[in-house]
C-alpha cells in the first residue's frame, strides 16, 4: 500500500482551536437567552448526572413570547436550581396547589387556571416558547394563580418542595419514548412514584393522561402496584376524561388519527 489509511495526528494548534470552539458552545448553552428570564441550566452541575425523561430543545421564540418572558418572569417565574425549599403558601397566597409537569404551549393549563381560580397551578417545563406563551396567556386573561417553573421536575420535587405540600399532580401526554431501549427514560416509574408520594397530601390525586397505548399500560401497571396509590376507577382500570381536563389541540389531532386517550387518576393513600 502506498499510503497509510490512519489519519495524521492532530496538531497542538488544531487541538486548541477545537477546544476553544467547544468551550464557546458550552458557554452559549449555559447563557440565558433573555436576561432576567429563565436560566439555560438552572440546576447547573451540582446535581448528579442521570437519565432524563425530557430532552431540552431550543426553538424560535416569537416577539410576543419574548415580551412575556422579559416582563413577567420576575413576577410569575422561577428557576429550579435545587438550592432552597419553596414557600408555597407565600408563592400562591395560601391557595391549594397542583403541580403540572410538562405543559407544552400552556393552553390547557391556562384554561384549567381560569376554570378554577381557587387552585394554584405550579407548571413546570423546559421549553422556552411554551413558558413565554403560558405567561402571556396568564397576563391577558388576568390569571394570578399560575406560576411557571423552569427546569427538571425531579429536582423540584426532591429538593424544593416540602413533604405533603401538594394537593394534586398532573402529567398530561408525557414523552412516551416509544423505542424499547428508551423506556428507561419514561417519567412514570416506581422511583418517581416513591418521590411523588412524599410530596402529595393524603387523598391528593395523581392524574396522568397519554395517547400512547403501551405507555398507558405501563402507567396502569406501576401505579396499581404502588402501595401508596389507590385507583379511583371502580373497575381498577382507566378513568373517563374528567371535565376539568380540557381537550387540547394536540389531543384532538391524535383523536382524529384514531388514537385512544387514557386517563389514570390515582389517589395518595
Amino acid at each position: 500500500m502506498s499510503e497509510s489509511l490512519n489519519p495524521a495526528p492532530e496538531t497542538d494548534e488544531a487541538h486548541d482551536l477545537r477546544a476553544a470552539a467547544f468551550e464557546r458552545q458550552r458557554r452559549l448553552r449555559q447563557e440565558p437567552r433573555f436576561p432576567g428570564g429563565p436560566a439555560a441550566d438552572p440546576a447547573g452541575s451540582h446535581h448528579e448526572r442521570r437519565i432524563r425523561s425530557f430532552q431540552p430543545r431550543r426553538s424560535r421564540v416569537t416577539p410576543g413570547q419574548e415580551d412575556a418572558l422579559q416582563r413577567l418572569w420576575p413576577k410569575w417565574g422561577l428557576d429550579i436550581d435545587g438550592q432552597s425549599v419553596l414557600d408555597l403558601p407565600e408563592l400562591f397566597d395560601g391557595l391549594p396547589i397542583v403541580l403540572e409537569i410538562g405543559f407544552g404551549m400552556g393552553e390547557a393549563t391556562a384554561q384549567m387556571a381560569a376554570d378554577d381560580p381557587g387552585t394554584g397551578i405550579l407548571a413546570v417545563d423546559v421549553h422556552t416558547p411554551g413558558q413565554g406563551n403560558l405567561l402571556g396567556l396568564a397576563d391577558r386573561n388576568g390569571l394570578s394563580n399560575i406560576r411557571v417553573a423552569n427546569g427538571d421536575a425531579i429536582i423540584l420535587l426532591r429538593e424544593m418542595l416540602p413533604p405533603d405540600s401538594l394537593d394534586g399532580l398532573r402529567v398530561y401526554f408525557p414523552d412516551p419514548w416509544p423505542k424499547k431501549r428508551h423506556h428507561k427514560r419514561r417519567l412514570i416509574q416506581p422511583e418517581f412514584l416513591d418521590l411523588v408520594a412524599q410530596r402529595l397530601k393524603p387523598g391528593a390525586v395523581l392524574h396522568c393522561a397519554t395517547d400512547w397505548e403501551p405507555y398507558a399500560e405501563q402507567m396502569l401497571e406501576v401505579l396499581t402496584a404502588h402501595p401508596l396509590f389507590e385507583n379511583t376507577a371502580a373497575d381498577g382500570g382507566y378513568a373517563p376524561r374528567p371535565a376539568f381536563r380540557p381537550l387540547t389541540r394536540f389531543e384532538g389531532q391524535g383523536l382524529d388519527k384514531g388514537h385512544v386517550v387514557h386517563d389514570l387518576l390515582f389517589a395518595r393513600s
